[in-house]
């Protein structure tokens, strides 16, 4: 089974890797070709830094996003976003201005707002995942503590594509999802064991 770990210069790719390797992954392709990505069987959207250079970066690879719609949207593989890979699912960021994401999920990415001196952004740290009692995930997000770093959060249209949430001086999503397409605001790579159970189930996934 090959799995495409998508490379567009926005992610700690090899910690990723590694992550999904320890999980169970036999064959991870890190890759920046998009006709890996159509004959792959799984594909992995990592993102580190702003909405707006992940974004630039991705849309920088002539028929990369092509090649992930025909794959995941219409050939419906397994996806898994993690944190601004999971951000870019959404229909825009407004971090440095307004730009354009995948629209796979419709929604935004925006500024976590301060709502208590006390609380601190960055959301950067352990925190608890609370998954949704209306399951978009299938199972997939279990209750648990997961490894944090964001100053944006996704905040989908519909509140039925929630997989789970945190609280950081009030709640943020945590995960969404819709069919075949999973993402996470935090980092399974850096969340030890509920991170690398969580890629396990991941690669056994069949929405």
């Amino acid at each position: 089974m090959t799995l495409a770990l998508i490379d567009y210069g926005a992610g700690n790719l090899h910690s990723v890797a590694n992550a999904l390797r320890a999980a169970g992954a036999q064959d991870v392709a890190i890759t920046d070709r998009p006709e890996v990505v159509r004959s792959a069987e799984r594909v992995v959207l990592p993102g580190v830094g702003s909405f707006k250079a992940c974004a630039e970066g991705l849309w920088a690879i002539p028929g990369m996003v092509e090649a992930m719609d025909e794959r995941v949207q219409v050939d419906g593989v397994p996806f898994l976003g993690i944190c601004v890979g999971m951000q870019l699912l959404a229909t825009r960021g407004l971090e440095h201005g307004e730009t354009g994401g995948l629209d796979w999920i419709a929604g935004e990415v925006r500024k976590i707002e301060r709502t208590d001196p006390a609380i601190k952004i960055p959301h950067m740290g352990w925190n608890d995942v609370s998954p949704a009692l209306k399951d978009p995930a299938q199972g997939l997000i279990v209750p648990g503590e997961a490894y944090f770093l964001h100053s944006y959060h996704f905040q989908p249209d519909d509140g039925a594509h929630i997989a789970a949430m945190t609280d950081h001086g009030g709640g943020l999503v945590a995960a969404v999802a819709q069919d075949n397409v999973v993402g996470v605001q935090f980092h399974p790579e850096k969340s030890q064991a509920y991170g690398l159970a969580l890629l396990a189930r991941f690669l056994e996934w069949k929405p």
